[in-house]
């Protein structure tokens, strides 16, 4: 699925598992290359596709080895964008007359066992070495129904769709969002005078996004940001949030609430739970507290850190630093068709290895410090830093490259280059 934040893009997370195929949502903002390799790598056999993204696939398309088989395009119009794009032609396959084409007593196909495969997702900034994580239904299911808990979402929300479903099927809420019966307003694009009108024309009451959603937010013009009538709640993650940003939020009447997880848990398995005692605290002290990652949720069995050398847990004294570690029902079954990688990441231990560096504060909220793998966390998104300084290193100028995570108050952090040039390379 090639789609923005659409209907069409909703409905694909009940639509596809129930007739029996496994969900993969691309993320959008990859080029064709990036596409091209997913769509191999997934052996994907449909592809629902949004028109303005209708060029993109077309290119990874012509990017496919001759002997792979391209997959079968459903152009997904979009009624709300008709005066942008020309309509497509009759003989066009498109969503709407795929539904009408469709059978109105089909009954769903239910999996055999909880356990087959329901989605397919793929980080970003993983595209050297595709990874495909692989999650079943019992999983999905799991975390679903935990982040609904852990948010304590009530009965008939307004939800606003600024987190792109495509990021890790939009943490689980296309599914939680319709358990609680909840109205689902969608965004193309995320621009903070939609957001402000969206939540105020349509009574919003929930919405998630990366920290730099918060930011765009709290630092929209004067004329573009409009009071809150009634306090809207924010879960955000993808990268740690600086406090500054969170202070400016709940300073607009934001709630915000923050959670930790990534595409291998299907979604949020850590959550900063909020302890009453800290509301009386000054506000930048609240800002540093809610900044932390915090406490597993009700689906880990586990939450660790651990020594790299040792393998045991690492003191609770907010400052030695180890691997998080997890383990619980919400864990993906694997990477696709690479049993090497599923390994070295669940391990005979049991537990599954992040790959974030954190530490544990004596009060048992963890807390990120920094990354063990090369991959920088910009606006929620992952960027491979090995990757960046590989299309340097491509510049006839450049001898040495290296990308380093820079704080950006923005994005969270965003990379930072340091090069050495050929002696040969003045004026260039």
């Amino acid at each position: 699925v090639l789609l923005p934040n659409v209907p069409a893009m909703y409905e694909a997370h009940f639509g596809v598992p129930m007739s029996g195929a496994v969900l993969n949502t691309i993320n959008t903002r990859l080029d064709a290359r990036t596409v091209a390799v997913l769509l191999r790598h997934s052996g994907s056999r449909l592809v629902f596709v949004d028109p303005a993204l209708l060029p993109l696939l077309d290119d990874a398309l012509l990017l496919l080895p001759s002997e792979h088989s391209a997959p079968r395009v459903v152009l997904v119009e979009d009624p709300h964008e008709k005066d942008q794009f020309p309509p497509a032609p009759a003989t066009d396959l498109t969503y709407e007359r795929l539904l009408e084409m469709g059978d109105p007593e089909f009954k769903w196909v239910r999996p055999a066992s909880e356990w087959d495969p329901m989605v397919l997702n793929y980080p970003s900034g993983t595209t050297a070495a595709p990874k495909g994580v692989v999650h079943c239904h019992r999983g999905i299911f799991l975390v679903t129904m935990v982040s609904l808990v852990d948010w304590a979402v009530p009965p008939r929300p307004t939800f606003l769709w600024t987190l792109p479903m495509f990021h890790a099927n939009g943490w689980s809420f296309p599914w939680g969002m319709a358990v609680v019966g909840a109205t689902n307003v969608c965004l193309r694009r995320v621009d903070p005078k939609d957001v402000y009108a969206a939540i105020t024309d349509h009574g919003v009451t929930h919405l998630c996004g990366a920290p730099v959603v918060l930011s765009m937010l709290a630092n929209a013009p004067e004329g573009v940001r409009k009071p809150l009538h009634r306090k809207v709640r924010i879960m955000t993650a993808g990268s740690p949030p600086p406090a500054a940003v969170l202070h400016r939020a709940e300073a607009l009447g934001f709630e915000v609430s923050h959670g930790y997880g990534l595409t291998k848990t299907g979604g949020h398995v850590v959550s900063c739970a909020w302890k009453g005692e800290w509301n009386k605290l000054p506000a930048s002290e609240r800002a540093r507290l809610k900044a932390r990652q915090g406490v597993p949720t009700p689906g880990m069995a586990e939450v660790d850190i651990l020594d790299g050398e040792t393998s045991r847990s690492v003191p609770w004294d907010g400052a030695t630093m180890g691997e998080i570690v997890l383990r619980g029902g919400c864990v993906m079954l694997g990477y696709l068709n690479d049993s090497e990688a599923t390994k070295a990441a669940i391990r005979d231990d049991g537990w599954f290895y992040t790959g974030d560096v954190g530490v544990m504060h004596p009060d048992g909220y963890l807390e990120i410090r920094d990354r063990s793998k090369d991959v920088l966390i910009s606006g929620g998104e992952n960027i491979s830093s090995v990757e960046v300084e590989s299309m340097l290193y491509g510049h006839p100028a450049v001898s040495e490259a290296s990308v380093v995570a820079r704080p950006d108050e923005f994005c969270g952090e965003t990379p930072c280059a340091f090069m050495s040039l050929k002696e040969d390379a003045a004026g260039t």
